[in-house]
């Protein structure tokens, strides 16, 4: 699974909890939303290490040339 596939399905899995705090008003469901977008954010730290990492070696590569 590439990232924005993993990104896709960590989002789907946020739909439930969504519906019920801001539809409903349920406050356990913001809570639960809360803690799953801070999975997020730390996904999301992830990939931009990754991406600054193939940046920084694609740059050192490009300049030996």
């Amino acid at each position: 699974m590439n990232r924005y596939e993993e990104l896709q399905a960590l989002i789907r899995t946020f739909e439930k909890d969504f519906t019920k705090f801001y539809d409903k008003g349920n406050k356990e469901a913001g809570i639960r939303l809360r803690k799953q977008m801070q999975t997020l954010r730390a996904f999301a730290k992830t990939v931009r290490d990754e991406v600054q990492e193939k940046n920084n070696h694609s740059t050192s590569t490009d300049a030996g040339q």
